[in-house]
């Protein structure tokens, strides 16, 4: 017969799931962090990559300067994320809604970038995917605390 200890909380802020799920957004929150932190970093310092066709771009820094400030956004947003601030969510969204906004721009209005030939138009939305995983957990936590809180109350 399973031993079943009931003393020991799976829910809320003591609780293991609870634990595992604030681990899982902080893992994701981070790797989007050094994603858009190495991008940044190759844009502007590194010269390793050719994310905007390199010198022949030139007329396209509106587009890059505005991904940039996007990216700064993206970046931020996940940092109060990761510190448990239901408010950057909102900021996040914004962030990465925008930044997928900008891949569109580029795709439709048909600006010279390496990335943007011979991909399918709904392939921009695989953005979305990580966020998506990071506000659902977010928001599964906070309703676990708020439970959790009633119950005390």
């Amino acid at each position: 017969m399973p031993n079943i200890d009931t003393s020991k909380p799976r829910f809320g802020p003591h609780g293991g799931l609870f634990r595992l799920q604030r681990v899982v957004i902080f893992a994701l929150a981070g790797l989007l962090v050094f994603y858009h932190t190495y991008t940044l970093f190759e844009l502007y310092v590194g010269s390793s990559t050719d994310l905007y066709g390199g010198p022949n771009a030139n007329g396209h820094a509106l587009y890059a300067h505005t991904q940039s400030i996007l990216r700064l956004l993206i970046i931020v947003s996940l940092v109060f994320v990761a510190m448990n601030r239901r408010s950057a969510l909102y900021g996040m969204w914004v962030g990465i809604g925008a930044l997928v906004a900008t891949h569109y721009w580029a795709h439709f209005f048909d600006l010279p970038f390496p990335w943007v030939e011979g991909r399918h138009p709904l392939s921009y939305l695989k953005g979305f995917i990580i966020p998506t995983v990071i506000t659902l957990l977010h928001l599964s936590t906070n309703a676990h605390r708020n439970v959790r809180g009633r119950r005390l109350g």
